[in-house]
Parts: structure tokens; sequence; C-alpha cells
């Protein structure tokens, strides 16, 4: 019906003759139905802004993904740089406190060593008392006996 009808318009631009002979085929038909027949012109244009719309909503889309992956990725490196310097500050600390307890076990060993020190100091400033008391002794002692020999002799003779 609407090959006849394109007919009907293309009879006023053109011979009978030319018609009948190019509207034999319907692929033909088909081909002036699109051109002449402005519901189907506009039905495609409405189908291609509506593909076009949808194009525009996935380019959209895939932008924001796009976005997102990128974000995402800086976070990852950050996690990354961030998990990195959280280990660095464990292994710190860690040799921190074994520092510490190096040092506080120093500190007693060298508080010990510091007693052992004082006390060798005494046992030496003694061990000198003794040798000096030991020295007069000895350069006293014969004249100490003189006088106690004399004193002995002296009590026996007045008794």
């Amino acid at each position: 019906m609407r090959c006849s009808v394109l007919q009907h318009v293309e009879a006023h631009k053109v011979h009978d003759v030319w018609m009948t002979e190019n509207c034999n085929t319907l692929q033909h038909c088909n081909t002036l139905q699109q051109i002449l027949d402005p519901a189907t012109h506009c039905n495609t244009l409405q189908h291609t802004a509506i593909h076009c719309n949808t194009l525009q909503h996935t380019a959209t889309h895939c932008n924001t993904l796009q976005h997102t992956a990128t974000r995402c990725i800086k976070l990852q490196h950050t996690l990354q740089h961030t998990a990195t310097h959280c280990n660095t500050l464990q292994h710190t600390t860690t040799h921190c406190n074994t520092l510490h307890q190096t040092a506080t076990h120093t500190t007693a060993h060298c508080n010990t060593l510091q007693h052992a020190a004082t006390r060798c100091n005494t046992l030496q400033h003694t061990a000198t008392r003794c040798i000096t008391l030991q020295h007069t002794a000895t350069t006293l002692l014969p004249s100490t006996e003189r006088v106690l020999l004399n004193m002995s002799e002296t009590l026996a003779f007045v008794s």
C-alpha cells in the first residue's frame, strides 16, 4: 500500500513508465519509502537519539569508573606507604625496647661494678693502713720491747 502511495507521489515528478519500471523491486520500494516517509525517518532519528543518549550515559559511567579506579590506585599506594611506615615504626619500637632493656641491664651491672669498686677501694685503703701499722709496729717493736723489758726489770727490782 505504501508503495502505491509513493508511486502516486512520484507520479507527479516523473512519468508513470519510469515509476513502473523502478518500483518493481521490493528493495527499491523500501528505499523510496524510507526517503519519502517522514514517520519512519523520525523514528530512525529518535532511535538514533536514544542510542546516542545511551552511549553518552555509558561514556559518563565509564569516566566515573575510570576516576574511581584511579582514586583506588592512589589509595592503594597510600596504604602501602602507610603499611611500610608502620612496619618501620614497629621495628624501631622493638629496637628501642631492646636498647632500653640493654641499658637497664647495663645500668644494673654498672651499679654492681661501681659498688665492687667502692668496696675494693675501701679494702685497698684498709690494706694500706694495715701495712702502715705493721710497718710502724715493726719499727717501734724493738724500742717497745726495750721499754717493756726495762719496766719488767724495774718491777722485779721494786718487788
